[in-house]
């Protein structure tokens, strides 16, 4: 009996982002070991999989929700919905440069196979189509290509696939997957022959390697058969992967060329912008660093850039429109790009501190304070994985965890336990608010010994009394009674203490009520949501009415609470 051909549908995208996951999982530490290029920081493996976690993740939710009754075939949502979700999933949670890219390519198929004429279920053909215009979408998206990087392993998958769906009659997706897989595989193993920086550290390009196991995983998806994983390693004077980390990258990215020295900050966020406004902002970022590539569209974008002035990419970002899920990472002790800058674990830096923060205006503060910050956006906490990527970033012996949330504390420990067995020495302290990690971030001192530092900071922040004046969302009972959506609810120490109909009159309440007990000094971090005059009215409340006490203020952007109120 003949084998009926295979087509693409929302159940094997479904089983792709899984199968994906899964291999990424898997294969993840031999990825991010052979990461040398564009800055050997091993995370490009990590990075995949995390923007592929997030993808599958809203698959998954697309799904529930037709299982639930959202309408269309019960348990059974079209192709369309599920690549714009499994798109759009990976575009608000690509990590670094790699996870960029594959969120441009996924977004590129999704183009094809979701698009006003597309079918219910796509052949070879449309597989064919999508996986071309992924690969060209990608490439427009990066400022600067180079080949021998994921650009081209992508490409040369897209001819292969081209060319298997032109020949092929009953077009089978099966068959286009497994050519497309097959073509780059062949570009993997070549990548070092493009890019002498691969040849000298005997290992293949990262990012392609990710991507040979995302396209694996397709084929597996559609056949049931698992294809052998290539080689990591490739010819080269250097066959170790630990030897790349000693090599020069001549470049800073799969995208641009790298100015000597190299820029000392990653820089990542979201983008709520027009087509033009997004133009004039390539531009500008492009003049600032490199490494650029900027992904998305519809009026949403992923945007990742290497500079030296993270501020300056931030404020380029929010004349463009609004940046949110801001991350500046800094690339650690010694130059990424430099010559000879290896990141070994004899040349960590020995202390840093890494801290959950709730806005862009507290991310960009700890920042400055030296802290590695992880934006938690409202309603969407970091998962263990980011954490220990954050972990991994800091390039440190000794880390000193600030998760600054209650809830976040268990995810902290798995995060905290697993790069201990990394051999890196962590300190979780339980931080239940940014103000309390701010007090930590204040006494922080690298010199001292490690516990004596982890004391002193644990000391000052459980000595911080912490306050949060939001908004009700729905009616619900708390400790100070009923309160209905909309109210204005004051919480101290995690307990909502105070309800009102105003957030200015709350807020004093609540900061009535904490300096009650006494205090030296208050720690205001005020919202993007707040009134303009918040800050001042307290401000003058306690000069007026508690001697002695001072008043810092903080902006914390879009945080979640309207405003934080710390008392030390």
């Amino acid at each position: 009996m003949p084998q009926v051909p295979q087509t693409f549908d929302a159940l094997a995208v479904r089983a792709w982002c899984g199968l994906a996951l899964d291999a990424l999982g898997r294969a993840r530490e031999e990825i991010d070991a052979i990461n040398v290029y564009p800055v050997a920081d091993g995370d490009t493996g990590t990075n995949l999989y995390l923007t592929l976690e997030s993808a599958a993740t809203a698959v998954e939710a697309v799904f529930a929700g037709h299982e639930a009754g959202g309408g269309g075939d019960p348990g059974r949502p079209t192709l369309a919905d599920a690549v714009r979700a499994m798109a759009h999933g990976a575009l608000i949670g690509a990590r670094g440069n790699s996870g960029t890219i594959l969120a441009q390519l996924l977004r590129g198929m999704a183009q094809v196979l979701a698009g006003d004429d597309a079918p219910a279920h796509a052949d070879g053909t449309g597989l064919g189509l999508a996986l071309r215009h992924a690969a060209d979408s990608a490439r427009q998206a990066v400022a600067h290509p180079v080949e021998g990087t994921v650009l081209t392993v992508a490409s040369a998958a897209a001819d292969a696939a081209a060319a298997d769906a032109a020949g092929a009659a009953d077009g089978d997706c099966g068959a286009v997957a497994r050519a497309a897989y097959e073509g780059a595989c062949t570009a993997l193993a070549e990548t070092p022959d493009r890019l002498d920086v691969l040849r000298q550290a005997g290992v293949v390009d990262a990012g392609g390697r990710g991507l040979v196991t995302v396209l694996a995983a397709l084929v597996e998806s559609l056949t049931g058969e698992t294809p052998r994983g290539p080689a990591a390693r490739g010819p080269g004077p250097h066959p170790r992967a630990e030897a790349a980390h000693t090599v020069a990258a001549p470049c800073a990215d799969d995208d641009a060329p790298s100015r000597p020295g190299g820029p000392a900050f990653e820089v990542i966020y979201l983008l709520e912008a027009e087509d033009a406004a997004v133009a004039r902002l390539r531009e500008r970022l492009d003049a600032l660093g490199d490494s650029l590539v900027v992904v998305g569209g519809d009026g949403l974008w992923n945007v990742h850039v290497h500079v030296d002035d993270a501020g300056a990419a931030v404020e380029a970002g929010v004349e463009a429109g609004r940046p949110y899920r801001i991350r500046i990472t800094h690339f650690g002790a010694g130059d990424a790009h430099a010559p000879g800058a290896e990141r070994t674990p004899a040349e960590r830096v020995q202390r840093a501190v890494v801290a959950v923060v709730p806005g862009e205006g507290l991310a960009g503060l700890y920042t400055e304070a030296g802290a590695t910050a992880v934006l938690a956006r409202p309603g969407e906490p970091p998962a263990s994985g980011e954490l220990v990527q954050a972990v991994r970033r800091a390039h440190a012996r000794e880390v000193v965890l600030l998760p600054n949330d209650a809830e976040l504390r268990h995810t902290a420990a798995a995060a905290a336990e697993q790069v201990r067995a990394e051999g890196v020495r962590v300190a979780l302290i339980p931080t239940r608010s940014a103000v309390q990690g701010i007090a930590a971030l204040a006494v922080h001192e690298p010199e001292r010994r490690f516990d004596e530092d982890v004391v002193a900071m644990t000391s000052a922040a459980g000595a911080t009394r912490y306050a949060e004046v939001t908004v009700a969302e729905r009616q619900s009972w708390t400790m100070a009674g009923i309160c209905q959506a909309g109210d204005v609810l004051g919480l101290v120490d995690g307990d909502v203490a105070v309800i009102g109909q105003d957030l200015t009159e709350t807020a004093l309440a609540v900061l009535d009520r904490m300096l009650a007990a006494g205090g030296e000094l208050v720690t205001l971090v005020v919202g993007d949501g707040a009134p303009e005059s918040v800050a001042e009215r307290l401000q003058v409340r306690v000069r007026e009415a508690y001697l002695a006490v001072d008043t810092v203020v903080h902006h914390g952007g879009r945080q979640g609470s309207v405003l934080l109120i710390g008392v030390e």
